[in-house]
C-alpha cells in the first residue's frame, strides 16, 4: 500500500472523520455547544447568523436563575444545620447531657 493509493487516501480520511466525530461528543457531553465553539475561534459572525435571535441566550438566563435559587436554598439550609452544630459544640456538657435525657 503506497501513500498515494486509494486504500490510504480513504483510511486517513476514515480517522480523520471518527476524530472529528469523538471531538464533538466530548464537546456535547461537556455543554458547549458547536455555536459556542465557532464563536470563541473568531467565527462571531457565523454563530450570530445561526443563534434564533438570543433565544439561546434568554434560555441560558434562565436555567440559571434557575439554579440561583436552587444553591440559595441549599445554602439557607446549611446555614441552619451549621448554627446547630455550634450551638451543640458550644453547650455545656451538662446541658447537653439533661437535653437528651429529657428526650429519652
Amino acid at each position: 500500500m503506497s501513500w498515494g493509493s486509494p486504500e490510504t487516501i480513504l483510511s486517513l480520511l476514515a480517522i480523520l472523520i471518527v476524530g472529528r466525530g469523538i471531538t464533538t461528543a466530548i464537546r456535547v457531553k461537556a455543554g458547549a455547544s458547536d455555536l459556542d465553539w465557532r464563536a470563541r475561534r473568531g467565527g462571531e459572525k457565523f454563530a450570530a447568523f445561526f443563534d434564533a435571535a438570543g433565544l439561546a441566550d434568554s434560555r441560558k438566563i434562565e436555567l440559571l436563575a434557575n439554579e440561583n435559587a436552587t444553591l440559595k436554598g441549599q445554602i439557607t439550609r446549611l446555614e441552619e444545620r451549621v448554627a446547630v452544630l455550634e450551638r451543640i459544640a458550644t453547650d455545656p456538657a451538662k446541658r447537653l447531657e439533661t437535653e437528651i435525657e429529657g428526650l429519652r
